[in-house]
């Protein structure tokens, strides 16, 4: 059954799930987020059902690698399910962050998957074209073959609703060269498959046509016996499927002004640099600019304290710190603003608190690492890394 056919007859699941036959019995496995409507943007069924099969399948021994896309041509994944972040945060106490149960499981759910995938003991295969961004970049990183295409869109631009990049995005952004990740977290700057490439966020360039081709490929493999020959395999595939390399993009042809505009420890003057650039001849970094000078302060400051302190902490540290942070802006008001300025009421008129960068303060910064979960009890992520 071709990945269309699945599509057809498997009506409005939240994941499709399909196993391609290939020689001597081996399979590969394919999901695919089917939400097109929202993007693909990534819900609690959608995360559990994918971290179950990924289960089932990291244990089956004919199952040699894993292929994620997305449905409907537009997107990869878009994001987080915000509408069903926005009602949790309606029913919770404002002043109790741990009391939000449903974002406690989201998060949970969505950060153990991803961690899922760094470490995964198969290959995997992330496709994607079209829009990717925050929660399906979450799901990319950890790909092992991670593949763009000429319609890839790619971006953290959490600063824009008052969040900051999670799912492991501080601790992407933390290992680009300095200043480039600080510049893509205040943002949300997109990219396309030149700088993916370029700044080692994918691997491989493919024809945005080519999904089919590629999992008849895989399918035509003579698997080896060990398995861990199989990511070479892939490798093998992917050259013989990928497309010549893009030309630079944007953020290429502007590293040398990024750096040394954001590679410095000062977070109000590098607030001021980019916002000089709201008028820039180049429309890439004006709007750039723009973005940020229109985001949420507190997110930028945000950001700026949890990519500091991922460059020196371990993933799972990682994602556990991320967990607390975001708990505590489902608690603080400019994530419920953010979401309500751009989805729900659509003024995109949002009035953010903190309002400047100056209010912003290092100090105020703090209050979101503060641990949440009741005395005595484990981080909900502890086992992670273990």
């Amino acid at each position: 059954m071709s990945a269309s056919a699945a599509h057809e007859s498997a009506g409005q699941d939240p994941v499709l799930f399909q196993e391609i036959q290939g020689r001597d019995g081996r399979r590969i496995g394919v999901a695919t987020l089917n939400s097109p409507q929202t993007l693909n943007g990534l819900s609690l069924p959608m995360c559990r059902l994918l971290d179950e099969r990924l289960q089932a399948w990291a244990a089956d021994d004919s199952l040699v690698a894993v292929v994620l896309n997305g449905a409907g041509g537009k997107a990869f994944c878009a994001g987080g399910d915000l509408h069903a972040l926005y009602r949790s945060m309606l029913d919770s106490p404002a002043d109790d962050p741990w009391a939000n149960a449903a974002a406690r499981a989201f998060f949970e759910t969505e950060y153990r998957l991803d961690y899922r995938i760094h470490c995964y003991p198969k290959p995997v295969l992330c496709w994607a074209s079209g829009i990717v961004m925050g929660g399906g970049v979450g799901l990319m990183l950890g790909a092992s073959h991670r593949i763009v295409t000429g319609t890839t869109r790619f971006a953290m631009p959490e600063v824009t609703i008052g969040l900051f990049p999670d799912v492991a995005g501080t601790w992407m952004l933390s290992r680009l060269p300095r200043g480039i990740g600080t510049f893509l977290a205040f943002t949300g700057a997109q990219l396309g498959a030149g700088d993916c490439l370029h700044y080692g966020l994918a691997d491989r360039v493919c024809d945005a046509e080519g999904l089919e081709a590629l999992l008849a490929a895989l399918a035509a493999v003579d698997w080896a016996a060990d398995p861990g020959s199989h990511a070479v395999q892939v490798d093998a595939v992917l050259d013989a499927c990928q497309t010549p390399a893009p030309e630079p993009g944007p953020l290429q042809r502007h590293a040398g002004s990024i750096r040394q505009a954001c590679n410095r420890t000062g977070f109000l003057e590098i607030g001021a640099a980019i916002a000089a650039w709201e008028n820039h001849p180049d429309p890439w970094l004006a709007r750039a600019a723009a973005t940020f000078l229109s985001g949420s302060p507190g997110s930028a400051r945000l950001s700026h304290t949890l990519l500091a302190r991922a460059r020196h902490r371990s993933l799972a540290e990682t994602f556990r710190t991320e967990f607390t942070a975001s708990l505590h802006c489902c608690a603080e008001p400019d994530f419920r603003e953010g979401i309500r300025a751009l989805l729900i009421d659509k003024d995109k008129t949002p009035h953010w608190n903190p309002a400047t960068l100056e209010r912003a303060t290092a100090e105020w910064a703090q209050r979101f690492l503060a641990p949440l979960e009741p005395a005595g009890q484990p981080h909900p992520l502890a086992d992670l890394g273990a």
